[in-house]
């Protein structure tokens, strides 16, 4: 009896925690734009009440002040994490437990990476060894397998859960034209779309395609 309570209970902190894991990196970007907002709203609110401009009055003006500043806002840190600066200052975060955890997730939902390290879309050979299935690459590191990369197929319709895969690279081809966000919008139509209307390309052939051997020597230099 103790033990399938304790082998319940052990079941139960996993699932919790993969669903804490999930929400996790949503709720704290939602938390940080709120806060952004929030400072912003006040920024603004003082910069009219100087120059004698009631908000309440002027909502147009009050709000397209918030979008101009929270566009200029971003903008700048934009720049800033292209500097040494912004390094420099992420690593006092690290120093706090669970920030580079949390920073790797948060990564996961970053569709606009860019060079050697963005999200790849790839195409593995199949669960039967017959056809193929589309997953996804969050990083080109080599696995403990000599030549085998790791390659995520996400479940559908809700891809919050889903396989990790050790593949050899002969048997991965990248989808060069496909990001993060086409391999969610293909997920989500169940198949009801194929990659090629979502991406609105041609079939290709695997011939085509670039085998992740090649696109490693083009971008890891």
């Amino acid at each position: 009896m103790e033990t399938r309570k304790k082998t319940f209970f052990e079941h139960f902190k996993n699932i919790t925690m993969q669903g804490l894991f999930w929400i996790l990196p949503i709720a704290a970007m939602l938390m940080i734009i709120f806060w952004v907002y929030e400072q912003i709203d006040l920024l603004v609110n003082k910069i009219l009440n100087f120059l004698e401009i009631n908000p309440q009055n002027n909502e147009f003006l009050w709000l397209m002040g918030i979008v101009s500043v929270f566009i200029l806002t971003l903008t700048i840190v934009g720049y800033l994490v292209k500097t040494k600066l912004a390094h420099y200052f992420e690593l006092l975060f690290y120093k706090i437990p669970g920030f580079s955890t949390l920073k790797d997730i948060i990564g996961i939902f970053n569709s606009s990476k860019e060079g050697a390290n963005r999200v790849l879309v790839v195409a593995i050979r199949g669960f039967a060894n017959q056809g193929y299935n589309i997953g996804l690459m969050y990083s080109q590191t080599e696995s403990i397998i000599k030549d085998h990369y790791t390659v995520t197929l996400s479940q559908t319709p809700l891809p919050n859960g889903g396989y990790l895969f050790e593949v050899h690279k002969d048997n991965i081809f990248v989808i060069e034209e496909a990001n993060f966000d086409a391999n969610l919008q293909y997920l989500l139509s169940m198949g009801v779309k194929s990659m090629a209307q979502i991406l609105k390309i041609k079939p290709k052939s695997l011939e085509e395609l670039t085998l992740l051997d090649d696109w490693l020597k083009k971008h890891h230099h």
